[in-house]
C-alpha cells in the first residue's frame, strides 16, 4: 500500500473517531501530526471524559430528585387528606412569607388580570393560591399512587353530569377543558371512568417522572396522545368515533400553534387545537374542575357547557369564547387556580412580561 494512501486512511480514521464523539469537534493538532496515536488521544479522552461526568451527573441528580419527590408523595398517599392539606397550607404560607419567583409570578398574575383588588384582598388571594397549588402538588401521592378506584372514592360530589350526557349524545365527540383549577388530575379520572377518554399529554424533562406520570394517568379507560401533530391525529380518531379528548386549555402553546386573545383582560397567546378539533369534527366542548372542599371533605367535580362564543366561525372570537369558558370556572374558585404559572410570558409586543 503506497504511503498517500496510507495516509488518506489514517486520516479518515480520525475523523471517524471524532465525528463520533459526543462534542463533534475536528481532530486535535497531536492526532494530524501523530496518526499513531489515535486511540490514546489526550485531547478525545478528555473531551469524552468531561462530557460523560456531565452526563452521569445530570442522571444522577434527575434520579436523586424523583426519589425524594417519589417517597413524599408515598407518604402523602399514606396520610388522610386532611393532614395533607393541612401540611400543604404550612408549606404555601412559608412560600408567601418569602420573596419567591413563584410568590412573584403569581402576584404579577393576580394585580395585571384583577386591578381592582385592594392591596390586602391583593395579598390574601396570593396567599390561598399558593397554599392551593401546595396541596394539588401534595395530593398528587393519592391521585398517582392510589389504585384507581380508591382515588375516586375521594369525589364526592358531581354537578352538572347531564351537561357530559347531552354533549356525548351528538355521537360527534366531546372535547373537554380542564384548566389549572382545583385537582385537575382527579378531574381527568373522573371522566376517564365515564366515557372512553383520551387526553394530550406533553412528557416533562425528568425522564423517571414522565414513566411515572404516563403509568398513573394510563390507568382505568384513559389513554395519552403526544403532545405533537402525531398526538393531533390520535385526537381527531378519537373524536370521529364519538369519545371524548382532555385538553389543558390555559397552557401557552408555541408561536406557532397559537393565537392572542384576552384572558381576564390580559393577552395571552391560546392555543387554536381546540378550534381545530371543533371545526374539524363538529365536537362539543364543556369544561370544568374538581373543587377542593374545605378541612379535607373530598372534591367536589364540576361540569359546565363551553361558552357558545367557541364555536364561532371566525378563530379569534372563538380564542376568546375558549378563554371566556375557563374564566368562568377560574371566577368560582380564584384561590384553586395555579396562578403560579407564567400564563403570559409570550407578549404581542415582545415585551417582558415577567422579571425573570
Amino acid at each position: 500500500m503506497g504511503l498517500l494512501k496510507r495516509a488518506a486512511i489514517i486520516l479518515d480514521s480520525i475523523e471517524l473517531i471524532h465525528s463520533r464523539s459526543a462534542i463533534h469537534r475536528a481532530p486535535c493538532e497531536s492526532c494530524l501530526v501523530y496518526g499513531f496515536v489515535i486511540p490514546f488521544c489526550p485531547s478525545l479522552i478528555l473531551q469524552m471524559s468531561f462530557n460523560k461526568l456531565s452526563l452521569f451527573r445530570s442522571f444522577t441528580i434527575n434520579l436523586l430528585k424523583f426519589t425524594l419527590a417519589k417517597l413524599i408523595l408515598r407518604i402523602c398517599a399514606w396520610l388522610p387528606l386532611g393532614m395533607v392539606q393541612a401540611v400543604a397550607g404550612a408549606l404555601g404560607k412559608l412560600m408567601n412569607w418569602r420573596p419567591t419567583r413563584m410568590k412573584q409570578t403569581t402576584v404579577k398574575n393576580l394585580s395585571e388580570c384583577f386591578p381592582d383588588l385592594t392591596a390586602e384582598q391583593l395579598g390574601n388571594l396570593t396567599r390561598l393560591s399558593l397554599q392551593h397549588t401546595a396541596m394539588t402538588s401534595l395530593e398528587m401521592g393519592k391521585c398517582w399512587l392510589w389504585p384507581v378506584e380508591k382515588t375516586m372514592g375521594m369525589i364526592v360530589q358531581v354537578e352538572g353530569e347531564e351537561v357530559l350526557e347531552e354533549a356525548r349524545s351528538t355521537g360527534k365527540g366531546v372535547v373537554l377543558l380542564g384548566p389549572h383549577l382545583g385537582n385537575w388530575e382527579l378531574f381527568g379520572y373522573y371522566f376517564s371512568e365515564q366515557i372512553p377518554s383520551t387526553f394530550m399529554y406533553q412528557a416533562p424533562k425528568n425522564k423517571h417522572f414522565d414513566m411515572m406520570i404516563k403509568s398513573a394517568r394510563s390507568r382505568g379507560h384513559a389513554r395519552l396522545a403526544p403532545a405533537s401533530s402525531q398526538g393531533v391525529g390520535v385526537l381527531l380518531k378519537a373524536l370521529k368515533k364519538g369519545e371524548l379528548v382532555g385538553i389543558l386549555p390555559d397552557q401557552e402553546p408555541a408561536v406557532e400553534s397559537g393565537d392572542f386573545a384576552p384572558f381576564f383582560g390580559v393577552p395571552a397567546l391560546t392555543m387554536t387545537l381546540v378550534t381545530r378539533l371543533v371545526n374539524r369534527t363538529g365536537a362539543r366542548v364543556i369544561c370544568g374542575y374538581a373543587e377542593r372542599l374545605p378541612k379535607g371533605q373530598g372534591f367536589k367535580i364540576i361540569i359546565k357547557r363551553a361558552d357558545p362564543l367557541i364555536y364561532h366561525s371566525d378563530p379569534k372570537k372563538s380564542l376568546e369564547g375558549l378563554n371566556r369558558s375557563v374564566e368562568e370556572c377560574v371566577n368560582q374558585a380564584k384561590e384553586q387556580y395555579q396562578w403560579e404559572y407564567k400564563r403570559f410570558k409570550r407578549r404581542p409586543d415582545g415585551s417582558r412580561f415577567y422579571l425573570k
